[in-house]
């Protein structure tokens, strides 16, 4: 379970505002990379209620994440929310486009943090001071918070993308390569979210002969 070590010892540092940011999306083949960037209170003692909702998002059901995004949203001093389109994960790769995703959430929150800790990804330049920190949704609740609060956005955004592109069941798989999207694929082809840089879809490109 996470905890607020990491957030204390910033704060031991002399860190006012520490943010916690992950994404979400790295895996499917279509729609968005989200990422969030959550700070929390630096008063909290870790036995708030609402705390022990958070967890790695990929470890609790879509009622529990939504109420943990929910909860995050009440009493997060400031969540921010970074998108990055298919098209540019298909111009930048995916790497790139998730750490995109992630300083743009940061840039999102309305004041600035003194220091990151991001769920572990490859950094190649980053404008703050910052920690990577290994399954950091486990171990921080700041992170837990982001990864909840990126990873219900997102599938929020597939459901809606569902109306728009109706046939692919974007609303029960959200993207990822299930058996089913792999029907849906190479049945009506790739739909305007779909990441032509991956191989699937690049596949279903050169093979389907119908209109996206």
């Amino acid at each position: 379970m996470p905890d607020l070590t990491l957030e204390s010892g910033a704060h031991s540092r002399g860190v006012k505002f520490v943010a916690g940011v992950d994404e979400a999306g790295r895996g499917p083949l279509a729609g968005p990379v989200v990422a969030a960037a959550v700070i929390l209170p630096p008063d909290l003692t870790g036995s708030e209620p609402w705390l022990q909702l958070l967890d790695d998002s990929k470890k609790l059901s879509q009622a529990r994440r939504e109420r943990a995004a929910d909860a995050v949203h009440q009493h997060a001093l400031a969540v921010g929310v970074g998108i990055v389109s298919p098209k540019d994960i298909d111009q930048m790769g995916i790497g790139r486009a998730a750490l995109a995703a992630m300083l743009r959430a940061v840039g999102q929150l309305p004041f600035e943090p003194g220091h990151l800790l991001l769920d572990y990804i490859y950094v190649r330049e980053c404008p703050y001071t910052y920690d990577t920190i290994v399954r950091g949704d486990s171990r921080s609740y700041s992170i837990a918070a982001a990864s909840n609060v990126a990873k219900v956005t997102r599938d929020r955004l597939m459901v809606e993308a569902e109306e728009t592109y109706p046939g692919y069941n974007f609303a029960r798989h959200k993207g990822y390569p299930t058996k089913a999207h792999f029907q849906r694929l190479n049945e009506l082809g790739p739909c305007p979210i779909h990441r032509r840089s991956f191989a699937p879809v690049a596949q279903a490109s050169m093979f389907f002969t119908g209109d996206d």
